[in-house]
């Protein structure tokens, strides 16, 4: 594949990714239905989710020392997903903290998510820095106008990371299709996905093209090594736990 549609296009980038917080919800409202969900509180939880999940993506990568305006910060900013899920999950948490809304909500919203993130990352492959050499004659390959505005080598074929992305979180959102209603405890769902992406993400991040900072790894890979051993741990309640009894109408 020679060059990308829209190099740099922050508008096309934004579009999908909004194209995927819209699917997201819409699923969110069909998944709700289906469980038999009608407690209101269940949309301001959502937006939580959506609003925190943006501020965090763009708050926990801000660089200080870029002097910028607020709304240029907040349009052209550094951006991550893993923050963006952190940001989300906080929300939750509040938007539950402050509504009183007690029960899990984690299997409602991981196949929402994994959809959204299908969308995004189409964004992310149209308009960003690939990944690194593939050392072989495939992969993307910039322009020189294209690899000057995203930093990288033109006429070299570049590993389509975000494709990988896509396809990943492509199974995983037909995978928990499938086994919504069969895990044992509610809150699995997610737990299975969020651990699954943890260990993907730190994989892909060899071809992703991010900065190294320390020991070949970047600043993603390090985030994961924090937080995978806590994700791992709570895998253990997935297949090691006894089947506790799930309350009528409750949201998994």
């Amino acid at each position: 594949m020679i060059g990308l549609p829209f190099a740099g296009d922050g508008l096309v980038h934004g579009g999908l990714v909004g194209l995927g917080i819209f699917a997201a919800l819409l699923f969110y409202a069909y998944e709700k239905r289906r469980r038999g969900l009608t407690d209101p509180r269940l949309w301001p939880i959502a937006g939580f989710a959506v609003a925190f999940g943006a501020i965090g993506s763009r708050l926990l990568t801000w660089d200080v020392s870029r002097q910028v305006s607020l709304a240029d910060w907040w349009g052209n900013g550094d951006r991550s997903i893993l923050a963006g899920l952190v940001g989300a999950w906080f929300g939750v948490h509040l938007g539950k903290r402050l509504t009183g809304y007690r029960q899990p909500t984690g299997d409602l919203l991981a196949p929402a998510v994994a959809l959204a993130l299908v969308i995004g990352r189409i964004g992310c492959l149209l308009t960003e820095l690939p990944g690194t050499p593939t050392g072989g004659a495939w992969g993307i390959e910039l322009t020189p106008a294209q690899a000057a505005l995203l930093g990288a080598q033109p006429g070299v074929g570049l590993h389509p990371s975000f494709a990988y992305e896509i396809v990943f979180h492509l199974a995983a959102f037909a995978v928990m299709w499938r086994f919504r209603d069969r895990l044992p405890h509610p809150g699995d769902l997610f737990i299975c996905y969020v651990s699954s992406y943890a260990l993907f993400r730190f994989g892909v991040e060899f071809v992703r093209g991010n900065e190294v900072i320390l020991l070949g790894m970047s600043r993603p890979q390090w985030f994961l090594l924090v937080i995978l051993p806590l994700l791992l741990w709570r895998m253990q309640r997935v297949f090691g736990k006894p089947l506790r009894p799930q309350l009528e109408g409750t949201a998994a």
